[in-house]
């Protein structure tokens, strides 16, 4: 039976790990590329713009569904699928992107806070929390109190507004807009949901009720 979790990790001392669009596009390719049990080479190159094509052939280490990058931490909801392959990934995910940017930005050291934090997801009921939860991340950066606030329906079209335009997760691919689709499992979408519509609805139901669904769900996420 699959095992799923919620894993997270932030720059070392809150720094930013991501300074502009290249790094999030290298990130993306690491996604892609790392998530092999097979060796990658010629990690530290430099990519520029968008990433290569991700559509070679790979030994997946873990299925990934869900992922969001913020300037300074990121999220993914995944399910191994080899033995060791969540660590596995994230170390080789972790190790390439540092090695990016240190040779980029001319720095040494660790890029990261300590190894990833993970939590179990046990049920389709928290997974679904989860996919919202992380998906909505991005909205720290368009108005940073609206968890405390709450959103009006005039904001929460705001907020989808700033979302679509958010390349950065895979919001916009369960949204329904083609993104980077080759990052996720898009079959694990129609577990929960017939449509785009549909999941349209659950998150902006989701986003009205966030104080309400925030603490159904607060033994699963990991506090920034």
């Amino acid at each position: 039976m699959s095992e799923f979790y919620h894993t997270y990790n932030r720059g070392t001392e809150k720094r930013k790990i991501f300074l502009e669009d290249a790094d999030y596009f290298r990130g993306i390719h690491n996604l892609y590329e790392f998530n092999d049990k097979n060796i990658v080479i010629n990690t530290a190159r430099k990519i520029e713009g968008s990433p290569t094509p991700l559509n070679k052939s790979r030994d997946r280490l873990v299925d990934l569904f869900v992922w969001c990058f913020m300037p300074n931490h990121y999220h993914l909801f995944s399910s191994p699928v080899k033995d060791n392959g969540l660590p596995e990934f994230h170390r080789k995910f972790g190790c390439g992107f540092t090695n990016y940017f240190n040779l980029k930005y001319d720095r040494s050291g660790v890029l990261f806070q300590g190894g990833y934090k993970k939590v179990h997801v046990t049920g389709d009921a928290q997974a679904l929390q989860l996919i919202c939860y992380i998906h909505s991340n991005p909205l720290d950066l368009w108005k940073p109190s609206w968890k405390e606030k709450g959103l009006t329906d005039l904001e929460i079209q705001s907020a989808l507004k700033f979302l679509e335009k958010y390349r950065w997760s895979s919001h916009l691919d369960w949204w329904g807009i083609k993104n980077f689709p080759s990052l996720i499992n898009n079959n694990f979408i129609d577990r929960f949901f017939k449509n785009s519509e549909e999941y349209r609805e659950f998150f902006i139901n989701w986003l009205k009720y966030y104080e309400k669904n925030i603490t159904n769900f607060q033994g699963f996420i990991i506090e920034k």
